[in-house]
Order: C-alpha cells, then sequence, then structure tokens
C-alpha cells in the first residue's frame, strides 16, 4: 500500500492499494493527492529510499516538489506514516483472513475513509480527529481572517486629523 499523509493533520490524503511496488502505484497515489489537495505550490514529499521512490517515473512526478528521503534503514524518519502501516495493521487488517484483493481493498477502504480520518482520535491533533483538527484549522483561519478585515476597515475609518499650535 502506498499513502500520503499531512503531516499538520495526519490525515491520509491519498492511497492505493496494489501488490507490486511499481512506480506506477506511487505516480498514481500522488496525483490522487494533488487533486484532492488541488496542489499546484511545490512542497515536500518524504519518504524511504524504496525503489519505487528512486525511480526516474517517480523523479519526474515530483520534479516541482522538495524531495526528502529517509535514512537506509531508519524508518524513524518516516515515523509518522510508519507508525500509520503499524497501525492499520494491528487495529484492523489482522483481525481478518483476507480472501482476495477486493476483500483487501474495502478493508482498507473502510478502515482509512470510515474510522482513520474521520474517528481515529490523535494526541497530535489535539485528540480529535484528522477531518475535525482540518475543520478547527480552517474555522479559525477564517476568524482570523475576519478580524483581519475588521481591523483594516477600522484601521481607514479611525483617522484622525490632528492640529497642533
Amino acid at each position: 500500500m502506498t499513502s500520503i499523509m499531512d503531516l499538520y493533520s495526519r490525515k491520509i490524503i491519498s492511497w492505493v492499494l496494489s501488490d507490486t511496488l511499481e512506480s506506477k502505484w506511487v505516480i498514481e497515489a500522488l496525483k490522487k493527492a494533488k487533486r484532492v489537495r488541488n496542489i499546484d505550490n511545490p512542497l515536500v514529499i518524504h519518504s524511504d529510499r524504496g525503489v519505487q521512490y528512486v525511480c526516474s517515473d517517480y523523479f519526474k512526478e515530483t520534479a516541482e516538489m522538495q524531495r526528502s528521503y529517509s535514512k537506509k534503514a531508519y524508518p524513524w524518519d518516516n515515523a509518522c506514516i510508519e507508525s500509520f502501516h503499524a497501525l492499520i495493521k494491528r487495529e484492523w487488517i489482522n483481525r481478518f483472513k483476507i480472501l482476495d484483493y477486493d476483500h483487501a481493498y474495502r478493508l482498507v477502504f473502510q478502515y482509512i475513509e470510515t474510522f482513520y480520518n474521520t474517528v481515529r482520535i490523535h494526541s497530535h491533533c489535539d485528540y480529535l480527529s484528522p477531518d475535525k483538527y482540518e475543520k478547527k484549522f480552517w474555522q479559525e483561519l477564517k476568524k482570523i481572517e475576519l478580524k483581519l478585515d475588521n481591523f483594516k476597515g477600522y484601521e481607514k475609518s479611525s483617522r484622525l486629523t490632528c492640529t497642533f499650535s
């Protein structure tokens, strides 16, 4: 499974389940993440040093991004996504005997889309789910923008003319 996490909210913004390590699956996940987040600006993409992350196709797809790699055999550099992969196995996948690809896909979908992103709380997110944490961020940002707009209006209307003699 290839998954892309937003490190601010810990939300899994894109994932692809495959039975190979081909780069096309990583590229599919990247394209989906760009679409979901409407990403135009360069950003940092962090991964391990797997063959799918160092091939020419991956380099082309991430040309406008800053690539960051974990040190060889050092998963702690990518702890958040490594932790997620351990969680999905421990909390969900290991409970089932997987019958086929479709069954595995449904299980991964259920965990990510109906539990991990929407319900499961994270200490990093002030004990909110990733979805709720992002919603809180956008609400707070909107409040700040409104205050700034009000301040700009106040600043223009409250200028005093002073005369000194």
